[in-house]
């Protein structure tokens, strides 16, 4: 399942962006006191009492737009709360309650989604200022004093925004139901693809409304078996990024490789892989996901005996991390080789759901390390206890040794390498987590 979302909202300068920071651990959004620094999404992972939550962090006004202010602050202001499970309006004790603050809080309120109210910048403890309580006319209940700056009441925010999500109703999607992200920059045929394949007649079709603004679910069942495809938005590079809605397509596409077993992984053959392509992929490679290279609109190239080899090579080169994904050239247009495609997200969901026994590992571990003797450092030898295999999606193996430091990169390459000759494990990240012997 996806992880849950939380926006965090309110006009320039209550501080937004320092919230957020304290909230992720992590100085990812820039801090000033000019109004309107924030002029990206940024979003990053929070957790709380054994809970994970992705958490965005909005833009208030924006200097570059052309829109009246209020309604640029009302069209970010509804994206996020669209996105969101929960939204934190953040407010500013030392300015109180001014109009924009109703504004928003009526948006909020008229959305019917939870919403807690933060106000920000309280530095002092004890009793509160005479001024917090006007933060009650907002009508969104009891406020909470934090400072985002030294984190005082962090902790009670969280509680109560978290208060507000049923984790125990988080839905068990069926195990024969294979979910599908198709990712990539514009342009690339990802619609094309999606409404190629829920055209075929031997299709049974139902759309779903996402949970994001631009995803559509589609459920599909042929005789491969029933997936779930995910259209999500086209990621280009931030630089060329201008429009607000377009500035919340990152956020739409990682929450679709969220709740995904497998990403479909789009280039366009006319342009052939590109910086952005890598980015793109990197995510659903950090994501642990099951990964396919489509290279869409084949049938548009001129082609001889060597263009499909020479292509190869090019991706080899720009996609040297994630050397596990096959490739698959196809036509969303003609619906070339879609069947294959089908058989290739099949097979790489099962590989990136496998569970190796652990003696059966551990046999191939001693075949691997009596081949290729493990490293030495200054006379000591790197000794390998045995293996474990702990988790899947992805395929998470750990090794114990006598000194991980001895465990070198080179060597864990080595052994990922036989775990993937032996086991057919194509199309899947693997993780390798070492452990000196004792430890927890």
């Amino acid at each position: 399942m996806a992880k849950p979302v939380i926006a965090v909202v309110g006009r320039p300068n209550v501080g937004k962006s320092t919230l957020f920071n304290k909230l992720t651990g992590q100085r990812t959004a820039i801090v000033d006191d000019t109004p309107g620094v924030t002029r990206d999404r940024i979003y990053g992972e929070i957790e709380w009492c054994g809970h994970k939550a992705s958490l965005i962090d909005t833009g208030g006004i924006e200097p570059y737009s052309d829109d009246i202010i209020l309604s640029q602050m009302r069209r970010q202001a509804e994206l996020a709360i669209e996105t969101a499970d929960v939204t934190i309006l953040v407010t500013d004790i030392r300015t109180g309650v001014v109009a924009t603050d109703h504004e928003v809080a009526a948006m909020l309120l008229r959305s019917g989604k939870p919403v807690v109210l933060c106000v920000n910048k309280c530095d002092t403890v004890g009793e509160p200022e005479a001024e917090f309580y006007e933060f009650y006319n907002l009508g969104l209940g009891e406020p909470i004093r934090v400072s985002s700056v030294h984190g005082h009441g962090t902790g009670d925010l969280l509680d109560e925004v978290f208060s507000h999500i049923n984790w125990d109703a988080e839905e068990e999607e069926d195990s024969e139901v294979i979910s599908v992200a198709v990712i990539g920059k514009p342009n690339v045929g990802k619609s094309s693809l999606v409404n190629r394949i829920t055209g075929e007649e031997r299709c049974i079709v139902s759309n779903i409304a996402g949970t994001t603004r631009d995803s559509i679910d589609s459920k599909v069942k042929n005789s491969h078996g029933e997936f779930t495809f995910i259209d999500t938005a086209g990621i280009r590079r931030k630089s060329r990024v201008d429009d607000a809605i377009e500035k919340y397509s990152i956020i739409r596409a990682q929450m679709a490789i969220d709740r995904c077993d497998v990403c479909v992984i789009m280039i366009d053959a006319e342009e052939g892989p590109t910086e952005q392509d890598t980015k793109i992929a990197g995510m659903a490679h950090e994501a642990g996901k099951g990964c396919i290279i489509a290279v869409n609109k084949w049938d548009a190239i001129e082609k001889d005996d060597k263009t499909m080899n020479e292509f190869r090579k090019n991706l080899d080169v720009e996609f040297g991390f994630m050397s596990y994904a096959p490739t698959i050239f196809i036509s969303a247009k003609t619906g070339q080789r879609l069947d294959r495609l089908f058989e290739l997200i099949k097979y790489v969901a099962n590989t990136n759901a496998m569970r190796i026994k652990t003696g059966i590992l551990n046999e191939l571990l001693a075949e691997a390390t009596t081949r290729v003797q493990p490293p030495t450092d200054k006379g000591r030898r790197l000794k390998i206890y045995y293996a474990t295999q702990p988790s899947t999606k992805p395929p998470t193996f750990v090794f114990f040794c006598n000194n991980a430091q001895l465990f070198h990169f080179s060597y864990q390459r080595y052994l990922e390498n036989r775990i993937r000759e032996t086991f057919g494990l194509e199309g899947t990240p693997i993780r390798i987590i070492v452990r000196e012997r004792g430890d927890k």
